[in-house]
């Protein structure tokens, strides 16, 4: 029976469903993990294109091809960062079924919703983290003849990619967040089965209080190890200049504190 309390039937809700809300919880983290390393890697892809540079002295048709792809990138990026994931969802598994007659399973469908919604993000953000990056760096690596492609691998993206760590762990909450949208195509997540133990019992303030403290333990456990891995990628606030001259300290370039205060003191005396 149903315990009249709000206590009592919180307890109640978690000792019928709480397997259930974990594996909700738990579809909800895998969604969310593969949509963002999948549209991380779109991001990442579409936003090296974007910065291609083109100039007046370059084969027509291959700046004209690239005006194209551009031009389509662009397009893409405008329509899904300008429509609503929900929106998406339904044209993408429903619309495309009725009008085209591409069937898609549930899974299939909601991470490529969620990975191209994702996608178009970080294509401008990772378009940002080039453009941050001092152009001369860049100008310094064509000069002794690095090629566009070596120059954005070994110089720039590196950098980019640090810079836009903070972004990529929100893109990661936001997604934990938002797969509650795939609700409308059946994915059996956690606001999926929060809705339906709500329904069943009227209990809707208990069910989504359970839903919300989930949610909140999931990003904020994401959070903090991005926290981690981005301080792992700052490096040591010290480092030792490394030489591969044998003559010199191994250690780097410094005056050894001895010999500078034997030094002074001479030049003290000669004053």
């Amino acid at each position: 029976m149903l315990p009249s309390d709000f206590i009592g039937r919180i307890f109640f809700i978690l000792d019928i469903y709480g397997i259930s809300l974990l594996r909700g919880a738990g579809i909800t983290i895998v969604i969310a993990l593969i949509s963002t390393f999948l549209g991380c890697v779109i991001g990442l892809i579409v936003g090296i294109i974007q910065t291609i540079p083109t100039y007046a002295g370059q084969n027509p048709v291959k700046r004209f091809f690239l005006g194209v792809v551009k031009f389509i990138l662009n397009a893409y990026i405008e329509i899904f960062r300008g429509t609503p994931m929900m929106v998406q969802a339904m044209f993408i598994y429903y619309g495309l079924a009725k009008v085209f007659g591409i069937f898609m399973d549930m899974w299939s469908a909601a991470i490529f919703i969620v990975s191209i919604n994702t996608g178009a993000y970080m294509a401008e953000t990772v378009r940002g983290g080039i453009l941050s990056i001092d152009p001369g760096q860049t100008e310094g690596a064509k000069s002794i003849g690095m090629t566009h492609y070596q120059t954005m691998l070994y110089i720039i993206l590196p950098q980019a990619i640090r810079n836009i760590m903070p972004q990529i762990g929100n893109n990661l909450i936001i997604n934990i967040k938002d797969t509650c949208v795939l609700s409308v195509i059946s994915i059996v997540e956690l606001f999926y089965v929060a809705r339906g133990i709500a329904g069943t019992y009227y209990t809707y303030f208990e069910a989504f209080t359970i839903a919300m403290v989930i949610y909140f333990i999931l990003t904020f456990i994401c959070s903090r190890i991005l926290r981690w891995i981005e301080r792992k990628m700052d490096g040591p606030d010290n480092y030792d200049l490394a030489t591969s001259d044998t003559l010199m300290h191994t250690s780097g370039m410094y005056t050894h504190p001895k010999v500078y205060g034997k030094k002074l003191g001479e030049e003290e005396r000669r004053d």
